[in-house]
């Protein structure tokens, strides 16, 4: 099979585009699933606009006459449109793409280019790993990087791009590649597409990118993890930069009002709004142990099983709890705290018997969650209190 031409390559700007079907066969990879039971097919054309899903970016997407291009895959330079309609090979037609998808691709993956060489020239790092999704786009570098050393980077990167620069792709002949230095993470054989935004990287890739820098828009990075043994970037650019920047400021205002600080102070507000939830966490759990402690003093001391339903106890004064309630009952102690709303939390306990078949009842019969040692388990119960009560009202008291 011939090589599909790129008409990207030529013209990223490009929408629509007319071609000749070379081939048609169905289609049967599993990782694109007909819907309903429909078949789908892949379709090779002598010319295509349409991106095919390579070098970390995802397909185009689009349409062939009337119907939608489920998904564009390379190999061997051909690339295969999968639909899900038959054509007939000769036959002529007409396809689009959908733009601000592209468009924003192309952005993004414009900005990647700069952040890449950005890095690499001024710490000596490599894009080990690039993935740019439909909303997510990722860098991996095999070093790491500072906070500080992001931040420059992040404004050189936006210096870029007022410099407003003619980005360049071409295909140089073999003598003028050799001799020159290019990022690439793959060794290449055959025509390589370089791609250069002067000053900035000199970069071998396959994909549409924007004719200036200005078109960017603007660079943010939005995240940074360490990632096996480096660093991990995610980056907005263009509108997918301001649709991130409009969500975080709408965030923000609601924050601000419902914390009643002014919005370069919602930081401190938050704090300060956690330290007193803690403070008021602690005085909740003493006042809890002490009413606690008054209930289980006037339990009886004749007691074998016992079982107490109790409404939202803290995790600390729960134990508790359960612990001086061992002490009095010369069987098993359970105590369950929640709510039929919101589920329940409980503790099993005893020493003088194994609780964990109890507790494998419980898992049993209500779907519950839980485990832990001969004298103690914990878990979960998302259900009805009347659900529950069955299981201990024969052989427990129940308060």
């Amino acid at each position: 099979m011939q090589q599909t031409k790129k008409l990207y390559d030529d013209n990223p700007y490009q929408t629509s585009f007319d071609a000749s079907v070379l081939s048609c066969e169905p289609y049967t990879a599993p990782e694109k699933k007909a819907e309903q039971g429909t078949p789908l097919y892949d379709v090779i054309f002598d010319q295509t606009i349409f991106f095919p899903e390579e070098g970390g970016q995802n397909a185009d997407t689009g349409t062939i006459g009337s119907h939608p291009v489920l998904d564009v895959q390379i190999k061997d330079g051909v690339i295969h449109h999968i639909m899900n309609v038959p054509f007939v090979p000769g036959q002529k037609i007409s396809g689009k793409i959908d733009w601000q998808p592209r468009y924003s691709n192309m952005q993004q993956h414009s900005g990647e280019h700069i952040m890449s060489g950005l890095i690499h020239s001024h710490f000596g790092y490599d894009n080990v790993g690039f993935h740019l999704g439909v909303k997510n786009v990722t860098l991996d570098f095999n070093g790491f990087l500072t906070p500080e050393q992001l931040d420059t980077i992040e404004s050189l990167a936006n210096e870029a791009v007022y410099k407003n620069l003619a980005i360049l792709a071409s295909y140089p002949p073999k003598d003028q590649l050799d001799a020159m230095e290019y990022r690439s993470k793959i060794e290449l054989t055959g025509p390589v597409r370089i791609v250069t935004i002067p000053g900035y990287d000199i970069c071998a890739c396959c994909a549409p990118h924007v004719k200036n820098t200005g078109e960017i828009g603007m660079i943010k990075i939005t995240d940074a993890i360490k990632y096996k043994g480096g660093i991990r970037i995610s980056i907005q650019c263009g509108s997918r930069a301001l649709d991130d920047y409009r969500m975080k400021q709408r965030q923000i205002f609601a924050l601000s009002a419902l914390l009643s600080a002014k919005q370069e102070a919602v930081a401190d507000a938050a704090a300060k709004l956690k330290e007193d939830n803690f403070s008021l966490k602690g005085r909740i759990i003493a006042l809890q142990n002490s009413l606690i402690e008054l209930k289980a003093s006037a339990i009886p001391a004749d007691i074998e099983n016992l079982c107490l339903i109790e409404n939202h106890l803290e995790p600390a004064a729960h134990k508790n709890y359960v612990n001086l309630l061992t002490e009095k009952c010369s069987g098993i102690c359970a105590v369950f705290s929640g709510s039929d709303a919101d589920g329940y939390r409980y503790i099993i306990a005893s020493k003088s018997q194994d609780v964990r078949p109890l507790n494998n009842r419980l898992k049993t019969e209500l779907q519950a969650k839980g485990g832990g040692s001969r004298e103690m388990v914990q878990g979960s119960y998302s259900g009805q209190k009347e659900h529950l009560l069955p299981i201990f009202q024969a052989d427990f008291r129940v308060l």
